[in-house]
């Protein structure tokens, strides 16, 4: 496992629980701290988890959380059933990022499943940009849209250094 013991205890900070079945740190905000980890397509208790990149950020998640209410993800999926391009990049985001997860493990119960709704909808604007993150610009157009229109979100650590105490 690429994941230090600070990390985890990180991890466990900015989640309020223990993280699970983590691979590896996928990204790091601009503090330095975890932002994205890599878990495991199928948990130690045997349930199949599909989520490949999942968001650790506190602020991150509560940007997005607040920009899924304001029906952005409708937004995002009109501009998807209207350009073929999108639609291309989309699809194979989604291909991708099933590919990247078997090769960690393949677990039958979600072997066409991705991600926040790929590759027909926009479900989950967490785990497009977590994927985004994860995998750099151009790899999930629909990830990028999402974090250009959040903007700068790691202006100050989420983690304290009293916290990890």
């Amino acid at each position: 496992m690429n994941i230090s013991q600070l990390d985890l205890e990180k991890i466990k900070v900015q989640l309020g629980r223990p993280p699970r079945d983590l691979v590896e740190v996928a990204f790091r905000g601009s503090c330095g701290n975890p932002a994205v980890v890599k878990t495991k397509p199928r948990l130690a208790d045997g349930t199949p988890f599909p989520t490949l990149f999942y968001l650790t950020c506190p602020q991150l998640n509560s940007r997005l959380g607040t920009l899924e209410s304001t029906g952005f993800m409708k937004e995002l999926e009109a501009q998807l059933n209207s350009d073929q391009k999108l639609k291309d990049n989309y699809q194979n985001a989604h291909q991708n990022y099933i590919f990247e997860r078997e090769n960690i493990e393949q677990v039958e119960e979600i072997s066409e499943v991705s991600a926040g709704g790929m590759p027909n909808r926009v479900k989950c604007l967490h785990s497009l940009a977590a994927h985004s993150l994860a995998k750099g610009r151009g790899e999930n157009l629909i990830g990028d849209a999402v974090l250009e229109k959040i903007g700068e979100w790691c202006q100050n650590s989420c983690i304290k250094d009293e916290d990890l105490i």
